[in-house]
């Protein structure tokens, strides 16, 4: 990495940073302005965008992509600016201290909240849906009234060019500017002295993320994932279920932060999920080799990674379920494709239990008491998502309210992502902060309390003002 790039990196810093003091608080008419931009940018480069993606991954399916990288983006945009004028209300709060409590403010005294800018937000954004993470995050941000600087992913470089083109014909550097590069770059950026740093990505590169944000003090948002687990209930429809699980499983070939990463399902019931998901799949997938439909793996390490748990499970004596119904060969192929496969009676010690999978790969273990997949979540990492199926209400509200997870979706998987105004966010291993909608005002948005006092002088009525001593003194002669 050349000098000339960090110093660059500094030099919009300053830059965004002063005017963000010079300027203030940008008026709600610029923030609608920037947000109609970044609308007007990715509905003048959706084609190109999802060309783009596709060029990174090899084959990326470009209905999926359609709906994740353009519409998901627009969306979240439109809802900010219909909710922007109630979010940037100053927040009325009662006047109250003990022991006169709301009597405070029958003597004039008010308490508020105001929302204002962080300043000068950091954004770092994977590559599995490259153009989304990178675009989506700036609706709380803008809203917020907030400056940007972003560095997009290295593994979707051409993704990432494309990013930098549009952001740079649409806004000023002095709002938002762009930093490609490889990891050398993304660690020299995560220690600029933001205001906010947001990073979406794994929970390893997380660690360091966070690490060089502590030395400047920066408070972070962590978008991370995890192993998100699906509790099949004891009367779910398998059939349906299935359907939606493996819906979910191969969207973008489960390369997904919040794709269902091990099913817990009935024993007796295992035999006709597996059945399902077969089914299931093959219908949706019939050809999947040189089908644009079905996503490739981002790169050679990623695609050898997952080759990995698959043999490593098999040799540790798991049994491995390949669905590829037209009996493809994918050791002849041009792209990275891995037809999607269940993996059946996992062991603990097994890499696909322990690490997350991000592939079309799913884990099927089983159980005999709903007690059993409460206790085995809960002896794991907190997940991002967790997805319950059934419609019993006692068994659902049961596996809701004795796990933690970022957030839970009932009958589906991954939808509650698409909730804005749901937030959005993990727990620990999988992340901190939420954002989407008003909680990603909020998240991007300094809190400032404000306070007005009363005419009196309360503190010397309470008889809390020096001199004491002749206080007292006068207390005990009286």
């Amino acid at each position: 990495m050349s000098t000339e790039t960090i110093n660059e990196m500094h030099r919009v810093l300053e830059l965004q940073k002063s005017l963000n003091i010079k300027e203030g608080a940008p008026e709600i008419n610029l923030r609608k302005d920037r947000l109609d931009r970044v609308i007007a940018m990715v509905n003048k480069y959706d084609k190109k965008i999802i060309e783009t993606v596709n060029q990174d991954f090899g084959n990326r399916d470009s209905m999926m992509s359609a709906v994740t990288e353009v519409a998901s983006v627009v969306g979240p945009m439109e809802h900010a600016k219909k909710n922007l004028k109630k979010w940037m209300r100053t927040e009325k709060r009662k006047a109250a201290i003990a022991p006169l409590g709301s009597a405070l403010s029958l003597l004039g005294a008010k308490a508020e909240v105001r929302y204002q800018p962080k300043g000068v937000v950091g954004a770092i954004s994977p590559w599995n849906f490259p153009m989304n993470l990178a675009l989506a995050p700036l609706a709380g941000i803008i809203a917020a009234g907030n400056r940007v600087m972003h560095k997009p992913s290295e593994l979707t470089p051409a993704t990432s060019d494309l990013l930098k083109l549009m952001i740079e014909e649409y806004f000023d550097e002095a709002e938002m500017a762009v930093f490609v590069g490889d990891a050398e770059v993304g660690a020299a950026f995560s220690s600029l002295a933001f205001d906010h740093l947001i990073f979406t990505g794994g929970t390893s590169i997380a660690k360091h993320v966070m690490k060089a944000a502590s030395e400047n003090l920066v408070p972070l948002t962590l978008e991370l994932g995890g192993k998100s687990p699906v509790v099949v209930g004891k009367d779910a429809k398998i059939k349906d279920t299935a359907q939606r699980v493996m819906q979910g499983k191969t969207m973008n070939a489960g390369q997904i932060c919040l794709a269902p990463d091990y099913a817990l399902v009935p024993e007796g019931k295992v035999d006709e999920f597996v059945k399902a998901s077969v089914e299931v799949t093959s219908e949706m997938f019939p050809e999947m080799k040189d089908n644009d439909d079905f996503t490739s793996i981002i790169n050679q390490r990623h695609y050898d990674r997952i080759q990995g748990y698959l043999e490593d499970a098999k040799e540790k004596g798991a049994d491995i379920v390949e669905i590829n119904p037209s009996n493809e060969d994918f050791s002849q192929q041009p792209h990275h494709k891995i037809p999607p496969t269940l993996v059946l009676n996992p062991s603990e010690d097994m890499k696909i239990m322990q690490e997350e999978i991000f592939g079309p790969v799913l884990p099927i273990k089983t159980y005999s008491d709903v007690s059993e997949p409460v206790e085995y979540i809960n002896s794991k990492d907190r997940p991002l998502g967790l997805y319950y199926f059934g419609n019993d209400n006692t068994e659902k509200d049961y596996v809701v309210d004795n796990t933690t997870s970022g957030g839970v979706t009932v009958n589906d998987v991954i939808s509650h992502i698409q909730m804005e105004d749901l937030p959005f966010g993990g727990v620990g291993p999988s992340g901190m902060g939420s954002y989407h909608g008003y909680d990603g005002f909020k998240e991007f948005s300094h809190a400032k309390a404000v306070y007005k006092q009363t005419k009196f002088n309360l503190m010397k009525l309470a008889g809390l003002v020096p001199p004491y001593k002749k206080k007292e003194e006068k207390a005990k002669t009286a």
